[in-house]
């Protein structure tokens, strides 16, 4: 008997999808019970198809953490501007 326990296609689907949306993966494997390992060789039988699935990600979750900086210092800056002619 193997230690293996066969994980339903919807399931990789899903999780593949929330890779790409940016979700790391430690906290998918933790979410669904499927091992790293599996999630990691998901990922790389699909980068063949889809160039970078993990370097998407991550870029994204940079873009995410860049637009929100951008905003913080834009709502400082304004700020900034109305206490110097004071209003």
């Amino acid at each position: 008997m193997s230690g293996f326990k066969r994980i339903p296609q919807e399931i990789k689907d899903q999780i593949m999808v929330r890779v790409k949306e940016g979700i790391p993966v430690l906290q998918l494997s933790s979410e669904h019970g499927v091992s790293t390992k599996a999630i990691y060789t998901w990922i790389a039988k699909e980068s063949g198809k889809t160039p970078g699935t993990l370097q998407v990600a991550r870029l994204k979750r940079e873009k995410e953490d860049l637009l929100k900086l951008v905003g913080a210092l834009t709502f400082k800056l304004s700020r900034g501007e109305k206490n110097r002619t004071g209003f």
